[in-house]
């Protein structure tokens, strides 16, 4: 099994749910948040400052630029780092990047650390120098995700869809190795995930991370795919064929209808193996994209080649 992508699962939450993970991770800094202020991505300038440190840059780093709570017209840069595996150059790290940030921008600094490794004793929160007298002490927070394992039905029962991603993060750690496990997991954060009702954007958005973060073989995902069009179809789900919104919020505008007829294809072939001529090219003739809709969640529902194949000669409504 592919290793998890844990680096750009977390900065593309990072980039969606900021308030959301600063509540939950690092409550008392989201306090002193004015939030009713819009904040700025800094990601260029955080390339330009930490492009030439010693250790490169982890793709979940963030830099956003925040306006306090308590009125003054000061605004805060706040550095957020995902670190998904043990580095003895951690603590370092985050020094070097909070002095380099804070002597470009001559503005003050605050920097988190997020650590989402499997070690429960690793929690570096410092980093400390001392050479003939002169001493530096730097301290940053930091969130160990190991903290809200033991109690994973109270975190996948939070609606804070930072539970969502902490819960996702925690799984596939558990299920390294074990795919059983890993798709009973995430079949319980999206039934999960449905219950609490969230805005279709939302929802949507965390189905993708956790596709991210408990990502399954083809022919496992396509069966999980499955799974969830029946319940989301039987529950009357206001983001029905979900799976289909999220490849056109993806950027698969263009081509879509070759793309749909691939998508097709693509599961009649995974599920009953090579296609017939005459049913491919009854299937390509196939122009309206609702039509094509409608055969893949039947590719997808239906038993065998030969009940799909009479979908095609069934009249249309309307």
């Amino acid at each position: 099994m592919d290793p998890t992508d844990y680096d750009g699962a977390w900065k593309e939450a990072l980039e969606h749910y900021l308030r959301y993970l600063l509540e939950f991770c690092f409550p008392q800094v989201a306090r002193e948040i004015d939030w009713s202020r819009p904040f700025e991505w800094l990601d260029k300038e955080l390339q330009e400052v930490v492009r030439d440190a010693e250790a490169g840059k982890l793709w979940a780093d963030k830099l956003v630029k925040v306006f306090r709570q308590d009125g003054r017209e000061e605004w805060v840069l706040i550095h957020v780092e995902v670190q998904s595996q043990r580095d003895p150059r951690l603590p370092r790290r985050m020094y070097a990047y909070h002095h380099r940030i804070e002597d470009r921008f001559g503005r003050r600094v605050v920097s988190l650390a997020v650590l989402g490794d499997d070690h429960p004793e690793w929690r570096p929160d410092v980093y400390e120098a001392e050479t003939w007298g002169c001493r530096l002490r730097f301290e940053y927070p930091v969130c160990k995700l190991l903290d809200f394992a033991p109690d994973r039905r109270r975190l996948e029962a939070d609606p804070n869809p930072a539970a969502i991603v902490v819960a996702a993060h925690l799984a596939a750690l558990a299920t390294t190795g074990d795919l059983a496990l890993r798709e009973r997991f995430r079949w319980e954060l999206t039934v999960r995930l449905h219950e609490h009702g969230y805005e279709e954007k939302d929802g949507l958005e965390l189905m993708r991370l956790l596709d991210w973060l408990l990502h399954l073989p083809s022919a496992q995902s396509l069966q999980f795919r499955q799974r969830v069009i029946a319940y989301e179809e039987l529950k009357r789900m206001p983001y029905i064929t979900s799976f289909e919104k999220i490849a056109r919020q993806e950027g698969r505008q263009d081509g879509l209808l070759q793309k749909a007829h691939e998508a097709v294809l693509e599961v009649l072939e995974v599920r009953f193996g090579e296609i017939p001529y005459a049913l491919r090219e009854q299937i390509l003739a196939v122009v309206g994209e609702a039509e094509l809709k409608r055969l893949h969640r039947q590719a997808v529902l239906l038993p065998d080649l030969p009940t799909f194949q009479r979908t095609l000669l069934e009249p249309k409504a309307g």
